[in-house]
């Protein structure tokens, strides 16, 4: 699993990150998201200013987006929160990234389901790419972190690249992928099976074959 330990607090990340402080643009996004709180309650906001410091820091150095401790305090003031408190938030939470990542990071969902369906096929993939995990590749472009769950069993395996599922993969299907995204071209999300459009069963619907077109009353016929 990840290492959810921040980044060191060193010399060079303070002269890096220490005058962090949103843009216009993402700073309106953090007061909406405030607003959205009652009186007293902003604190509620912690997530979606969280997510949103880690997304200016990724436009800023062309990656991912992560957190370095100078960040996490900006978003502590910035909420009147004790700086501990944001940091339980960002340490618990796998969306945060506390640790320099690559360009892409390459989510791999390692739990039953998936690796029932050749997950570790996924990992040897990354591998022969030069991805290691927890590491930032060589060219910067990738960092490869194996994750639990993520909800798309029916469709496992499965790889969340920065906000986008990639489904019913397998090693060559990923290749294809990770080929595109190198090149800077924007691959089709969701399943990767040839003929399905989501979660729907692979070869075409053998029950409740009425429900297509209407929503048909079964009751009647059991």
């Amino acid at each position: 699993m990840a290492d959810r330990t921040p980044s060191p607090d060193t010399p060079e990340l303070r002269e890096r990150w220490g005058g962090f402080e949103f843009t216009e643009a993402y700073r309106e996004k953090a007061d909406r998201a405030i607003a959205r709180y009652p009186e007293g309650r902003q604190r509620s906001a912690v997530m979606p200013l969280l997510d949103l410091a880690q997304r200016q820091v990724g436009e800023e150095t062309n990656t991912q987006g992560w957190l370095p401790l100078p960040v996490i305090e900006y978003v502590a003031d910035y909420l009147d929160m004790p700086v501990i408190r944001v940091l339980e938030v960002a340490t618990f939470y796998f969306m945060y990234n506390l640790k320099p990542v690559g360009r892409y990071h390459v989510q791999v969902c390692g739990t039953t389901p998936c690796m029932l369906r050749g997950s570790d096929g996924l990992f040897e993939a990354c591998k022969k790419r030069g991805m290691k995990k927890g590491e930032v590749s060589e060219d910067g472009l990738w960092t490869l972190t194996e994750v639990e769950c993520m909800g798309n069993c029916a469709t496992a395996p499965m790889v969340q690249i920065n906000d986008d599922n990639y489904e019913d993969l397998t090693p060559e299907r990923l290749d294809a992928v990770l080929d595109a995204l190198a090149k800077g071209e924007q691959p089709k999300t969701g399943t990767q099976e040839p003929g399905r459009h989501t979660s729907e069963p692979a070869g075409a619907l053998s029950t409740l074959n009425d429900m297509v077109s209407q929503n048909h009353d079964y009751r009647g016929d059991w």
